[in-house]
């Protein structure tokens, strides 16, 4: 397995309240987009990430189990703790009032990916000429469009799309979506916040991403984010790209 992460302000923001974080012995990946006014995004981004890769890597050490069970339940420790982690900082200082992050993560291990996401950053899986979404965003025009009030191409330019309905923070509890996914020698798994699927399509993922393209995890990032910039770079820019190796 080959990884490699990368984040870019943008060219709009003032800014960069994108984080994330990895173990990668643990196969244990995460990026969190924040949100709030007097650098609350930053903080909370950053609060999630760096918190839910230590709890994860507290409960997977502590089972010792590569079980899928154990993986969602060290998934799913892990986003409640970062969620009061955020919680709890907002509430003793008072400027972060009303802060808050999306929350993407995942773990690879015996051959399955088992995902964790709150709020609409995503994950997705490349194979073999397409790219799927593994994840389902948690935004107000990803549920219009899940409810036939809105097309996707009227999401895509809808002044709402920043509006998410669930977020890492944002409430006492957090009801994050798991996901499970078997992978295959020559997978490539890319998590990223919003700030490049604005402007980079799934077909232009495949494209970067494709395993016959030669490229590195980290050329690969830097590509992905320098089309995201060649479109305008209206917002914060992450994303970390895993690749599975060939079989021999």
């Amino acid at each position: 397995m080959e990884a490699a992460a990368k984040t870019d302000i943008g060219l709009v923001r003032r800014t960069n309240q994108d984080s994330y974080g990895s173990d990668f012995a643990l196969g244990l990946f995460v990026v969190c987009d924040g949100m709030g006014a007097a650098a609350g995004g930053e903080v909370a981004s950053a609060i999630a990430a760096e918190t839910f890769i230590k709890v994860a890597r507290q409960e997977l050490n502590y089972d010792k189990s590569s079980s899928a069970e154990c993986t969602r339940r060290a998934l799913a420790r892990a986003a409640a703790a970062a969620n009061r982690a955020v919680a709890v900082r907002a509430e003793f200082e008072s400027r972060f009032r009303g802060m808050g992050t999306t929350l993407v993560g995942l773990r690879i291990v015996s051959s399955t990916l088992t995902a964790i996401n709150v709020g609409d950053s995503r994950a997705y899986l490349v194979r073999q000429g397409s790219a799927t979404r593994l994840t389902i965003d948690h935004s107000y025009v990803a549920e219009q469009v899940r409810l036939g009030a809105m097309t996707e191409a009227e999401a895509e330019h809808s002044s709402m799309q920043s509006l998410i309905t669930r977020a890492i923070g944002a409430e006492e509890d957090v009801y994050p979506d798991l996901f499970e996914q078997p992978l295959h020698s020559g997978d490539t798994v890319l998590l990223a916040s919003d700030g490049l699927m604005r402007h980079v399509s799934d077909e232009e993922i495949v494209e970067i991403l494709a395993p016959g393209k030669s490229r590195t995890a980290e050329l690969a990032c830097l590509q992905l984010i320098a089309l995201a910039k060649k479109r305008g770079g209206s917002d914060n820019i992450t994303c970390i790209v895993i690749r599975l190796s060939q079989a021999e």
